[in-house]
């Protein structure tokens, strides 16, 4: 099965969908009050998971395999037709990432590679019409999480390293044998087309998290907002479903008519990565980071983080006021992982007793330390001592308010406190062989 015709088709009738929206630019963009609800519903998340998935998985070398390994086009577009994920069971994956205290989901929708996860009209490079398979694992998806309380979001790729009409070719994608002679403007009705399609046939939609604008970044003009009609597709977005955030992994300052801010592989304020050196806005935050080292399903990728590692990254991206969205690369065959099924429950049973302290809050008054991080909500302060320290004392530069108890969260064993002109010294009890000694702090009034 060769999937080369109609390489860059869309159907008349989506190319009348996303037509009129597209004169509707997000000039001077005021969230709706349904928006700004969603805003704050997705700070309070906390947790989500984040999967890559599709036809790369076929050869086990990650989702960057076309470009970066010696696979041509031509041969990568055969693996559509073996593609056929067995295994794939969409409520097992909901359960085990509600059982993980997740509150959300973000899938691969289409990737850097062209290939499209859900039924599209607008290419038959699709899970539906190109592989054996031929079932939309979106529309399950969504509806398993309906089933199990989770918000769906939806990942979609600005880059596209298959079609004739992505010209002028950026710093990837960079096949001998791709034609690059299609039209610009094609290419753009061809993505709002799709993100119609996303946003009007599988329910309500949390998110649309695109990612590849920096593909281009080092054309003049590549990333400029009105190149890409940044503000015309962001506007028919929030058309079709006002409450959708749209968030962008662009690795610069976010542009208008954006909702949420995306931080890839550091948490807000870090930049170990060399990807996140933008500044912090008020606009709700988001981190995204792998269990091992890859994104898509590596087979010799056995380097998984601890399950304590995780949780602290966890806490960590809490206190910086941002929300973990912590990744999986599901087999070819549907399966998840076993490494990181497990460190899905371990993440889970400790957020049956300490979930409350990184959902649902805000970023603690007290800026991250060496010993680690506070949340808080209301009139109570969650100070999360994450570092593998002895010591029995810290110093909480805080001096707003006198605190009337401190407590040991889990157990409920007071902790003697002093205040001082430099803030309030804890004295914590003996350290437990716990990823996170948590104290709640509580106070007369709201922080």
């Amino acid at each position: 099965m060769k999937l080369k015709p109609f390489r860059n088709f869309v159907s008349a009738a989506m190319m009348v969908a996303v037509m009129a929206p597209a004169a509707v630019a997000q000039t001077g963009y005021e969230p709706t009050e349904e928006n700004l609800q969603a805003r704050e519903a997705f700070r309070d998340s906390g947790f989500g998971i984040f999967i890559h998935w599709g036809v790369s998985s076929m050869l086990g070398r990650g989702e960057w395999v076309l470009n970066r390994d010696d696979v041509t086009l031509d041969e990568y577009e055969r693996l559509a037709a073996s593609f056929y994920p067995s295994r794939f069971d969409a409520d097992a994956w909901a359960r085990a990432f509600k059982a993980s205290g997740a509150e959300y989901i973000t899938f691969t929708t289409r990737h850097h590679d062209g290939f499209s996860m859900f039924a599209t009209e607008q290419s038959p490079y699709n899970i539906v019409d190109g592989t054996p398979y031929g079932r939309d694992v979106l529309k399950e998806l969504s509806q398993a999480c309906a089933r199990h309380g989770l918000k769906l979001h939806l990942y979609y790729s600005h880059l596209d390293w298959r079609r004739d009409d992505y010209v002028p070719l950026g710093r990837t994608g960079h096949d001998p044998g791709r034609r690059s002679d299609g039209r610009w403007s094609d290419y753009l009705a061809f993505m709002n087309a799709q993100l119609t399609e996303l946003l009007t046939g599988y329910g309500p939609i949390g998110a649309i998290w695109f990612d590849g604008l920096w593909d281009r970044d080092e054309q003049p003009g590549g990333m400029d907002a009105e190149l890409w009609q940044l503000p015309q597709q962001y506007a028919m977005i929030h058309r079709l479903q006002p409450a959708c955030l749209i968030g962008n992994n662009h690795h610069v300052t976010p542009y208008a008519g954006e909702d949420m801010q995306i931080f890839e592989r550091d948490k807000p304020g870090e930049n170990t990565a060399g990807l996140s050196g933008q500044a912090v806005s008020a606009l709700p935050l988001e981190t995204c980071q792998t269990m091992n080292d890859s994104w898509g399903y590596r087979i010799t990728d056995d380097n998984y983080k601890s399950s304590d590692e995780l949780i602290r990254y966890l806490v960590g991206t809490a206190g910086r006021d941002a929300n973990l969205l912590l990744n999986v690369g599901p087999r070819p065959d549907g399966t998840l992982p076993e490494k990181a099924v497990k460190r899905l429950a371990d993440i889970g049973a400790w957020m049956q007793t300490y979930g409350s302290t990184v959902k649902g809050v805000r970023g603690g008054p007290v800026a991250p330390h060496e010993w680690g991080v506070t949340t808080h909500r209301g009139r109570t302060m969650y100070v999360h001592v994450i570092s593998d320290s002895t010591d029995d004392a810290i110093l909480l530069p805080y001096t707003a308010a006198k605190p009337v108890k401190a407590c040991m969260y889990d157990s409920r064993e007071n902790v003697p406190f002093t205040v001082t002109p430099a803030g309030i010294v804890l004295r914590l009890p003996a350290a437990a062989a716990v990823p996170d000694r948590v104290v709640e702090l509580t106070f007369k009034t709201d922080i």
